[in-house]
């Protein structure tokens, strides 16, 4: 098998940090010029890496909070959605349910179900790398030990329990959000490219 079952943190620790290398956008709301280019965009790419973020709870027994962003990423361009001030409008709804359109994640499906709580829509063109993974012999299930594997690129987690709906979003918050998505993507062509050799 050329790829590893599992990985250490000693051995994610020694690799060097993946960084998203192209533009990042913020889309604020659905009226706005960015929410149209980042549409434009997406609709014309064939693989999108996918992920979204939530305000972490440290309550015990308190309701979870709603999606706060969602994240779409193409080689060069990574889109972050504002969901609680865009929410997921039909040209949204529909890139998420367009077939030939493939969209790249780990544990999607939670992803979705918290998407739907804004719009239901009929997801198509999902790729869950959770379950892809194993065909390839990698066991690890989180996207820090298989960008690890896959790409040998260690993904920093430093901002995940940050607020995710602050009325503004650090720089450390946009470039992990976009490596979080884009690396799905790479992960995805990598474990393709290694099947067609």
């Amino acid at each position: 098998m050329p790829f590893a079952s599992s990985v250490t943190v000693d051995e994610i620790e020694a690799m060097e940090i993946a960084a998203f290398p192209g533009e990042i956008t913020v889309v604020p709301n659905s009226r706005c010029e960015e929410f149209e280019r980042a549409v434009e965009y997406l609709s014309s790419q064939e693989f999108i890496g996918f992920d979204t973020e939530t305000k972490p709870c440290f309550v015990h027994k308190v309701p979870r909070n709603k999606m706060a962003i969602l994240q779409l990423s193409g080689a060069d361009k990574a889109f972050i959605f504002r969901l609680q001030q865009v929410g997921v409008p039909p040209k949204l709804a529909a890139l998420l349910g367009n077939p030939r359109i493939l969209k790249i994640g780990a544990a999607v499906h939670d992803d979705i179900r918290g998407l739907q709580e804004y719009r239901r829509f009929i997801p198509k063109g999902f790729v869950d790398l959770q379950r892809l993974a194993p065909a390839y012999g990698i066991e690890e299930k989180s996207v820090r030990k298989m960008s690890a594997i896959i790409l040998k690129k260690r993904v920093s987690k430093s901002q995940q329990l940050s607020n995710w709906e602050s009325s503004h979003l650090s720089d450390a918050q946009l470039r992990y959000a976009a490596v979080d998505a884009w690396i799905c993507r790479e992960m995805y062509l990598k474990l393709m490219a290694e099947r067609s050799e």
